[in-house]
């Protein structure tokens, strides 16, 4: 019965051993990940390039402006790749002028090209429940239309998104 018992405690013991570990390599691979963001900041910093805002890179790339909300607190673009990362405070919400509301996490990934943003990690839509967004597209410089697309292609109205604008913070993305 003893070494029953010795057998049951020691699983139960090394199980918490793995959770606890788990738990702080995760804290580690966070603290990591969000020194590795400061240190690009400082990086192009101390080169003297000032960073454009996202609302001003977006619109370079005919797309609106007001796609990301207000607090973004800093954004990375490989302009050779098209790759861009937005890095918000927390998940948040935004409710736009059309009624839509996008989710986004706290980290949001995409190619970012002429007129699009493709491969999105990190945005959602609510279309009666909530829809992972893959792209956003504007079709033409004039198009007074922006193309979500979450599982379905729908229009929304351009000027809707002509202005970041206040996000509420959720609990979870």
């Amino acid at each position: 019965m003893e070494k029953a018992l010795t057998k049951v405690g020691s699983f139960w013991i090394s199980k918490k051993a793995k959770e606890e570990l788990s738990t702080i390599s995760h804290d580690l691979s966070n603290f990591s990940d969000a020194v590795e963001e400061k240190a690009k900041w400082v990086f192009n910093k101390l080169k003297g390039k000032p960073q454009k805002s996202l609302a001003e890179v977006l619109r370079e790339y005919n797309l609106p402006p007001g796609l990301f909300p207000q607090k973004v607190k800093c954004y990375e673009l490989d302009e050779s790749k098209g790759k861009l990362i937005v890095y918000l405070p927390s998940p948040c919400e935004v409710c736009f002028k059309d009624s839509s509301i996008v989710r986004y996490a706290n980290r949001v990934k995409a190619t970012l090209s002429r007129g699009k943003l493709t491969g999105i990690e990190g945005m959602k839509t609510k279309v009666i429940v909530w829809v992972k967004v893959s792209s956003i597209s504007v079709e033409s410089y004039k198009s007074d239309k922006v193309w979500f697309t979450a599982g379905v292609k729908k229009s929304r109205p351009k000027d809707a998104y002509e202005m970041p604008r206040e996000a509420i913070q959720v609990e979870e993305f």
